[in-house]
């Protein structure tokens, strides 16, 4: 269920996954795990490649195993497991081939430190996959990284199926990106036919993908999503020669 609240909105606005849309919501509705799913999940070619590649590095049989889907996606020590290597050899598989020249360019990250986060997929392989469009360029494209990346905010408020929430938008002023100040934005709480666990109550803290509430937060997640984001922050402004986001931003 996780996968399915973190993975649906990107699906929905056509970036990845299975076309078969509806046939993933239903999964999500129903709660229903088998083989159907696992083949819907296998369909994100984004995501479940880090999800094996997290699993097999930490000696969990199933990439959809919980800890492993909350790794990816917010964050946890299993991604510290994962070493450069490994890493590194997951990059030359899936885009050498893909990329040409410019995969020298695309493994600077893992040499850099990245860890196969979700935030290291946006910001150091998206520009180099042509995930960010050759239309896409400057506040465009800025806006497909901010909404792509999975977001931290705490709720200010909550009417029916929507809720204000409170985060700190992407930035870019020519040079680098970071986090601006905190802005307010409407986000759907119910997501797929599948609630984020429970009432959302004005102080709590979640994640977002796109327009989407994902997930209720602990403290200690929202540091650990803050942690990674800002890793992978830092390795495109200052630990690489030739930063795609950048480039792309333009």
């Amino acid at each position: 269920m996780l996968f399915v609240r973190y993975a649906y909105p990107p699906n929905l606005h056509g970036y990845c996954g299975p076309n078969d849309t509806g046939s993933f919501v239903a999964y999500g509705r129903t709660g229903q795990i088998d083989t159907g799913f696992v083949e819907l999940a296998q369909a994100f070619s984004g995501a479940w490649p880090y999800l094996e590649l997290i699993a097999g590095a930490t000696g969990i049989s199933d990439p959809l195993d919980h800890r492993v889907v909350e790794a990816y996606w917010v964050g946890n020590p299993l991604l510290d497991r994962v070493g450069p290597v490994a890493l590194g050899g997951s990059m030359e598989e899936r885009f050498r081939r893909t990329t040409g020249r410019q995969f020298g360019s695309l493994t600077e990250g893992v040499l850099a430190g990245g860890v196969p986060h979700h935030s290291f997929h946006v910001f150091c392989i998206y520009p180099w996959v042509g995930l960010l469009g050759h239309d896409r360029r400057g506040a465009d494209a800025l806006n497909v990284l901010d909404r792509c990346r999975i977001r931290w905010g705490q709720v200010q408020s909550v009417t029916g199926e929507q809720a204000v929430i409170e985060s700190r938008p992407l930035r870019f002023d020519g040079r680098r990106l970071s986090l601006g100040e905190p802005e307010r934005e409407i986000a759907q709480c119910s997501l797929a036919g599948t609630e984020v666990g429970g009432e959302l109550r004005p102080g709590d803290w979640v994640s977002l993908h796109w327009e989407w509430v994902c997930d209720r937060l602990t403290e200690r997640q929202v540091a650990i999503l803050r942690r990674y984001t800002l890793l992978h922050l830092a390795v495109v402004n200052e630990r690489v020669a030739n930063s795609g986001a950048v480039l792309a931003l333009g």
